[in-house]
Protein backbone atom coordinates (compact mmCIF):
# COMPACT_ATOMS: atom_id res chain seq x y z
CA UNK A 1 0.00 0.00 0.00
CA UNK A 2 1.09 3.09 -0.66
CA UNK A 3 1.74 6.26 1.46
CA UNK A 4 -1.39 7.98 -0.23
CA UNK A 5 -3.32 4.95 0.31
CA UNK A 6 -2.74 4.92 3.81
CA UNK A 7 -3.34 8.55 4.90
CA UNK A 8 -6.57 8.06 2.84
CA UNK A 9 -7.57 5.36 4.94
CA UNK A 10 -6.57 7.35 8.13
CA UNK A 11 -8.31 9.89 7.57
CA UNK A 12 -11.69 7.78 6.58
CA UNK A 13 -11.28 6.50 9.97
CA UNK A 14 -11.16 9.35 11.62
CA UNK A 15 -13.73 11.20 9.73
CA UNK A 16 -15.95 8.24 10.71
CA UNK A 17 -15.05 8.53 14.24
CA UNK A 18 -15.72 12.23 14.45
CA UNK A 19 -19.26 11.31 12.84
CA UNK A 20 -19.58 8.46 15.36
CA UNK A 21 -18.86 11.25 18.21
CA UNK A 22 -21.03 13.66 16.79
CA UNK A 23 -24.06 11.02 16.31
CA UNK A 24 -23.25 9.64 20.06
CA UNK A 25 -23.28 13.08 21.55
CA UNK A 26 -26.56 14.11 19.45
CA UNK A 27 -28.62 10.86 20.72
CA UNK A 28 -27.59 9.82 23.42
CA UNK A 29 -26.25 12.91 25.21
CA UNK A 30 -28.21 12.65 28.32
CA UNK A 31 -26.83 9.27 28.94
CA UNK A 32 -22.92 9.66 28.18
CA UNK A 33 -22.90 13.16 29.62
CA UNK A 34 -25.39 12.94 33.33
CA UNK A 35 -26.29 16.05 34.23
CA UNK A 36 -24.73 16.54 37.89
CA UNK A 37 -22.76 18.07 40.61
CA UNK A 38 -20.02 19.76 38.84
CA UNK A 39 -21.66 19.23 35.35
CA UNK A 40 -22.03 22.62 33.49
CA UNK A 41 -26.04 23.66 34.06
CA UNK A 42 -28.03 23.37 30.44
CA UNK A 43 -29.21 26.36 29.18
CA UNK A 44 -33.16 26.03 29.53
CA UNK A 45 -35.84 28.60 28.06
CA UNK A 46 -39.58 29.21 29.96
CA UNK A 47 -41.70 32.31 29.61
CA UNK A 48 -42.79 34.54 32.37
CA UNK A 49 -46.23 34.52 33.84
CA UNK A 50 -48.85 35.77 31.32
CA UNK A 51 -45.97 34.81 28.24
CA UNK A 52 -44.66 38.11 27.88
CA UNK A 53 -41.53 37.89 27.75
CA UNK A 54 -39.03 34.14 27.37
CA UNK A 55 -35.78 33.77 30.20
CA UNK A 56 -33.38 31.38 30.51
CA UNK A 57 -30.59 30.16 32.14
CA UNK A 58 -28.21 32.73 29.89
CA UNK A 59 -30.18 35.56 31.61
CA UNK A 60 -28.63 34.39 35.21
CA UNK A 61 -25.04 34.53 33.59
CA UNK A 62 -22.72 35.70 36.62
CA UNK A 63 -25.91 35.08 39.27
CA UNK A 64 -25.70 32.07 41.92
CA UNK A 65 -28.89 30.75 41.05
CA UNK A 66 -31.33 28.54 42.72
CA UNK A 67 -33.35 26.38 40.22
CA UNK A 68 -36.38 24.87 41.51
CA UNK A 69 -38.46 22.71 39.01
CA UNK A 70 -41.80 21.83 39.97
CA UNK A 71 -45.81 21.61 39.17
CA UNK A 72 -49.01 22.78 41.14
CA UNK A 73 -50.28 19.51 41.95
CA UNK A 74 -46.70 18.28 43.72
CA UNK A 75 -47.53 18.26 47.69
CA UNK A 76 -43.61 18.33 48.39
CA UNK A 77 -43.76 21.27 46.07
CA UNK A 78 -45.99 23.19 47.84
CA UNK A 79 -44.17 22.19 51.20
CA UNK A 80 -40.27 23.50 50.49
CA UNK A 81 -41.90 26.82 48.56
CA UNK A 82 -41.50 28.39 52.01
CA UNK A 83 -38.45 27.64 52.82
CA UNK A 84 -36.69 28.40 49.56
CA UNK A 85 -38.82 32.17 49.33
CA UNK A 86 -37.14 32.53 53.15
CA UNK A 87 -33.58 31.66 51.60
CA UNK A 88 -33.89 34.15 48.80
CA UNK A 89 -35.35 36.59 51.11
CA UNK A 90 -32.11 36.26 53.01
CA UNK A 91 -29.90 35.96 49.90
CA UNK A 92 -31.61 38.11 47.58
CA UNK A 93 -30.31 40.91 48.48
CA UNK A 94 -26.62 39.60 48.86
CA UNK A 95 -27.22 38.20 44.99
CA UNK A 96 -28.51 35.23 44.81
CA UNK A 97 -31.23 34.57 41.72
CA UNK A 98 -34.34 31.63 42.28
CA UNK A 99 -35.85 30.76 39.51
CA UNK A 100 -38.67 28.05 39.41
CA UNK A 101 -39.68 26.93 36.53
CA UNK A 102 -43.31 25.06 36.57
CA UNK A 103 -43.91 22.47 34.35
CA UNK A 104 -47.10 22.36 34.62
CA UNK A 105 -50.17 21.41 31.44
CA UNK A 106 -52.57 24.13 33.47
CA UNK A 107 -52.87 27.65 32.40
CA UNK A 108 -50.07 30.45 33.56
CA UNK A 109 -53.37 31.73 35.53
CA UNK A 110 -53.63 28.63 37.87
CA UNK A 111 -49.51 29.07 38.47
CA UNK A 112 -50.02 32.39 39.20
CA UNK A 113 -52.43 31.64 41.72
CA UNK A 114 -50.43 29.39 43.42
CA UNK A 115 -47.55 31.87 43.57
CA UNK A 116 -49.49 34.29 44.99
CA UNK A 117 -51.20 32.11 47.43
CA UNK A 118 -47.61 31.16 49.19
CA UNK A 119 -46.45 34.97 48.95
CA UNK A 120 -43.61 33.97 46.29
CA UNK A 121 -41.43 37.01 45.16
CA UNK A 122 -39.07 35.30 43.40
CA UNK A 123 -39.14 34.52 40.11
CA UNK A 124 -41.33 31.86 38.82
CA UNK A 125 -41.93 30.80 35.00
CA UNK A 126 -43.44 27.97 33.10
CA UNK A 127 -42.17 25.67 30.70
CA UNK A 128 -45.58 24.37 28.97
CA UNK A 129 -42.86 22.50 26.47
CA UNK A 130 -41.64 20.17 29.06
CA UNK A 131 -38.07 20.45 27.52
CA UNK A 132 -36.85 21.36 30.66
CA UNK A 133 -37.23 17.71 32.41
CA UNK A 134 -35.16 16.44 29.33
CA UNK A 135 -32.30 18.73 29.39
CA UNK A 136 -32.03 18.33 32.91
CA UNK A 137 -32.97 14.77 33.34
CA UNK A 138 -35.37 15.24 35.76
CA UNK A 139 -36.69 11.98 37.82
CA UNK A 140 -38.61 12.81 40.23
CA UNK A 141 -40.69 16.51 41.51
CA UNK A 142 -39.50 18.95 42.77
CA UNK A 143 -35.94 18.93 41.45
CA UNK A 144 -33.54 21.73 42.61
CA UNK A 145 -30.22 22.69 41.30
CA UNK A 146 -28.28 25.18 42.94
CA UNK A 147 -25.34 26.63 40.46
CA UNK A 148 -22.51 28.71 41.01
CA UNK A 149 -21.49 31.95 39.34
CA UNK A 150 -19.46 30.39 35.93
CA UNK A 151 -22.55 28.14 35.49
CA UNK A 152 -21.53 24.51 36.94
CA UNK A 153 -24.14 22.84 39.29
CA UNK A 154 -22.98 22.92 42.81
CA UNK A 155 -26.04 20.61 44.56
CA UNK A 156 -28.72 18.70 42.79
CA UNK A 157 -31.54 17.38 44.94
CA UNK A 158 -34.53 15.10 44.10
CA UNK A 159 -37.22 15.74 46.51
CA UNK A 160 -38.75 17.84 48.73
CA UNK A 161 -36.09 19.71 51.16
CA UNK A 162 -35.51 22.55 53.63
CA UNK A 163 -33.20 25.11 51.39
CA UNK A 164 -33.38 27.54 54.73
CA UNK A 165 -31.54 24.61 56.60
CA UNK A 166 -27.96 25.54 58.40
CA UNK A 167 -26.10 23.68 55.80
CA UNK A 168 -28.21 25.24 52.43
CA UNK A 169 -27.81 28.38 53.93
CA UNK A 170 -23.82 28.08 54.30
CA UNK A 171 -23.85 26.72 50.72
CA UNK A 172 -25.22 30.06 49.17
CA UNK A 173 -23.42 32.07 51.19
CA UNK A 174 -20.27 30.41 50.23
CA UNK A 175 -21.38 30.46 46.56
CA UNK A 176 -21.77 34.21 46.98
CA UNK A 177 -18.82 34.95 48.97
CA UNK A 178 -20.62 36.65 51.89
CA UNK A 179 -20.88 34.91 55.83
CA UNK A 180 -24.06 33.23 56.73
CA UNK A 181 -24.49 35.78 59.43
CA UNK A 182 -24.01 38.84 57.25
CA UNK A 183 -26.29 38.07 54.71
CA UNK A 184 -29.07 37.70 57.31
CA UNK A 185 -27.96 41.02 58.60
CA UNK A 186 -27.41 39.70 62.03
Amino acid sequence: MTTRAQWTVVLVVVAALALGAWAAVRFYGPEIFPVDVGSKAPQFHAHTLGGKQQVSLSDYEGKVVLLNVWATWCGPCRVEMPSIENLYRTYGPQGLKVVAVSVDDVGDDRIDEFRRELGLTFDVVHDSTFRIEKDYQITGYPSTFVIDKDGTIRKKWIGQADWNSGYNRALVATLLGVSPSRAAGE
